[in-house]
């Protein structure tokens, strides 16, 4: 016989936290949703309900999965981000709450013409074109598989008559003026890396994570181009790292670039940067 809700999200919450695997009862709970194809809630209204074999065996070979430090959104294949849900594998980023105040920024400068680089699974680009109808973008990523889960995320958020991708390496490929150029680029360095938590470090796409020596690289070679690609009066929003406000102003400070707002997350530091080309205005 089958083991009952309870049952199960018991020994799987047992197990995961022997492995040290942290929130081992909610991951239990959303890996049992996801194996039986019901939400959370359900299964805490009706925790006598028997599991088929099926979903049995769905939930444990979850279970072996997260045991092995694989996040919980790419064994379900999604991540709620913004106010959508987005498809994600090992090929891209898990989207952050913290890159929700990039998005939240961008929204507030109204754009027409959207620039997103590096852009992963899309879930930066497609959630600001959610909220501005009149807008449009393009992605741009360096990575053929990253490409084809934005693509696939913008047809399931009705998006993708005004989103388009891009395979380049930064603006290698890059044509055109954008009112707005957005960016979560890599920017942990090479010892922070090594210091990462083994759901980042042995399953995310490390080039969208590391940026050399420093973790400054990335934006080093977006300050270096960015100009010829913004529109008059276009802006510049930047996800960074902690502890790198000082340093990353200083680089685009140094092309020219004038710092013109700051976002800061819940922790009160410093997460988003907007930069225009030249003076700031009064």
């Amino acid at each position: 016989m089958t083991a009952t809700v309870r049952d199960a999200l018991r020994r799987a919450a047992r197990k995961l936290n022997w492995a040290g695997v942290p929130d081992a009862g909610t991951d239990a709970r959303f890996l049992l949703a996801f194996a039986m194809g019901r939400s959370v809630s359900m299964l805490t209204l009706d925790d006598d309900l028997r599991l088929g074999g099926t979903e049995e065996t769905k939930f444990e070979n979850a279970v072996e999965l997260r045991l092995r430090r694989k996040p919980v959104s790419q064994i379900v294949g999604y991540r709620a981000f913004w106010k959508q849900e987005f498809a994600i594998d090992c090929n891209v980023l898990d989207p952050r709450p913290e890159s929700e105040f990039l998005v939240e920024q961008a929204i507030g400068s109204d754009p027409i013409r959207i620039l997103d680089l590096g852009t992963g699974s899309g879930c930066i680009l497609l959630a600001i074109l959610s909220e501005c109808p009149g807008a449009t973008g393009v992605g741009v990523d360096c990575s053929a598989d990253a490409l084809e889960i934005a693509f696939r995320n913008a047809g399931r958020l009705g998006l993708r008559d005004r989103a388009a991708f891009c395979l380049s390496n930064w603006f290698a490929e890059v044509k055109g003026k954008y009112d707005l150029i957005v960016s979560n680029p890599p920017y942990v360095s090479e010892s922070e890396y090594s210091r990462l938590d083994p759901e980042i470090r042995d399953w995310e796409p490390e080039i969208a994570l590391k940026a050399g020596e420093s973790g400054l690289e990335a934006f080093r070679e977006i300050a270096g181009s960015a100009r010829e690609f913004l529109a008059p009066g276009g802006e510049l929003h930047l996800e960074i790292g902690r502890g790198q406000e000082r340093d990353v102003q200083r680089i685009f400070e140094y092309e020219g670039y004038s710092l013109c707002r700051r976002s800061k997350d819940l922790d009160q530091r410093v997460r988003v940067q907007a930069f225009r080309y030249g003076h700031a205005p009064e």
